[in-house]
């Protein structure tokens, strides 16, 4: 009630100061609390964001060049177009570099920087620069383009680092502040504020892998890879895409939630590689008729079973077309995109206790996971 009464007291203060009234200093003092927030998180933070420049080479394709040499050099072509072989012909390249530009933040002392596999994506070499303005040359560990994180580190054996804290976005909530960080159109170490606007986000086609943060913090190019960091100072994302209309923000950014990103990155860093867990079902998100049938709460998040695939793991258990998902190992599901995400992280090998409703009644079954392929 408490926080109630002051945001309306800072909202009745705003209407008061756009009439041209002075403003409480009740109010100043929120909005002076809320500001120092900020810049305590922000300096808490820009020790661990770096910029990233990644260098590729562009190979000089032979055979394409000797099709366009011959093309330009056909007396009937030049004829034509009243031309010499020389005019407007191609000049032959030899390896040209092209550069890409993105951000990434510091997860162990030793150098090791979680980024987005796009960023480094065919990298040949890579440019690390701190918030110091040191810079340092870096090295891909792993990349998943699966799930959009990739794994570089810093060559450096002597020099320590100021890794970020990493939080947890299971229990995410929409409506909670954030910060994103990172260099936008090479304005390097920026930070934008905003809300968690949705968690759970999907069908993007951004990556094979989505459950995405959707922030109203900006989100542009150059962004890519830097955290989404909450009031405590944790990081609780990946900032990955925006849509757009316009080519600029929209109000629509979207991060990969860190349990995701520190799964993948362990995995990468132990093995340079993701090897995720196979079920073996086809699902979709409950619709409101399919969930009233097995007597649950139209707020229910459940994946309904379309199909069990042959000689799967799935099809050695108790599951069955149209039953319902609702958890998995006793933790409640937010859907079809979300049970697939935990399962493939879960790894081959691993058991689950997957819980679901037939027929309005409450059942569990435990189930080895396959290997992804």
């Amino acid at each position: 009630m408490k926080s109630f009464l002051t945001l309306l007291s800072f909202i009745l203060a705003l209407a008061a100061g756009l009439a041209g009234a002075a403003v409480p200093l009740a109010s100043k003092a929120v909005l002076m609390e809320t500001a120092e927030a900020f810049s305590a998180i922000t300096e808490q933070t820009r020790p661990g964001v770096v910029y990233i420049q990644v260098r590729t080479r562009k190979s000089y394709d032979k055979e394409a060049s000797q099709y366009r040499d011959s093309f330009f050099n056909d007396p009937e072509i030049n004829s034509f177009w009243n031309t010499k072989p020389s005019d407007n012909q191609p000049v032959p390249q030899a390896d040209s570099p092209s550069l890409n530009r993105g951000s990434g933040f510091l997860i162990s002392t030793d150098g090791y920087i979680i980024t987005n596999s796009h960023v480094i994506k065919k990298a040949d070499e890579i440019t690390v620069t701190l918030s110091n303005k040191r810079e340092y040359s870096a090295r891909v560990i792993g990349s998943d383009p699966r799930s959009d994180i990739g794994l570089i580190k810093i060559n450096s054996e002597q020099d320590r680092f100021t890794p970020l804290p990493l939080g947890s976005s299971e229990s995410l909530k929409t409506g909670e502040w954030v910060l994103a960080f990172g260099s936008p159109y090479e304005y390097i170490q920026t930070v934008t504020a905003g809300i968690v606007s949705a968690t759970g986000r999907n069908s993007i086609g951004i990556s094979d892998y989505e459950d995405f943060i959707q922030t109203d913090a900006a989100i542009n190019p150059g962004n890519s890879g830097g955290p989404l960091v909450n009031i405590h100072g944790q990081v609780i994302g990946v900032n990955t895409a925006y849509l757009t209309q316009s080519g600029g923000y929209m109000g629509l950014g979207f991060a990969i939630p860190i349990d995701m990103a520190r799964s993948v990155s362990e995995q990468l860093m132990k093995d340079g590689k993701v090897t995720r867990g196979w079920l073996g079902l086809a699902l979709k998100d409950a619709q409101y008729d399919q969930l009233v049938k097995q007597n649950l709460p139209s707020t229910t998040q459940a994946a309904r079973i379309v199909k069990v695939q042959k000689n799967s793991p799935a099809s050695k258990t108790d599951l069955g077309k149209d039953d319902l998902i609702v958890s998995l190992n006793d933790i409640p599901i937010r859907g079809a995109a979300d049970l697939r995400n935990r399962v493939a992280l879960a790894g081959p090998g691993s058991v689950i206790i997957v819980g679901f409703y037939r027929n309005g009644t409450h059942y569990t079954t435990s189930v080895r996971l396959g290997k992804l392929k």
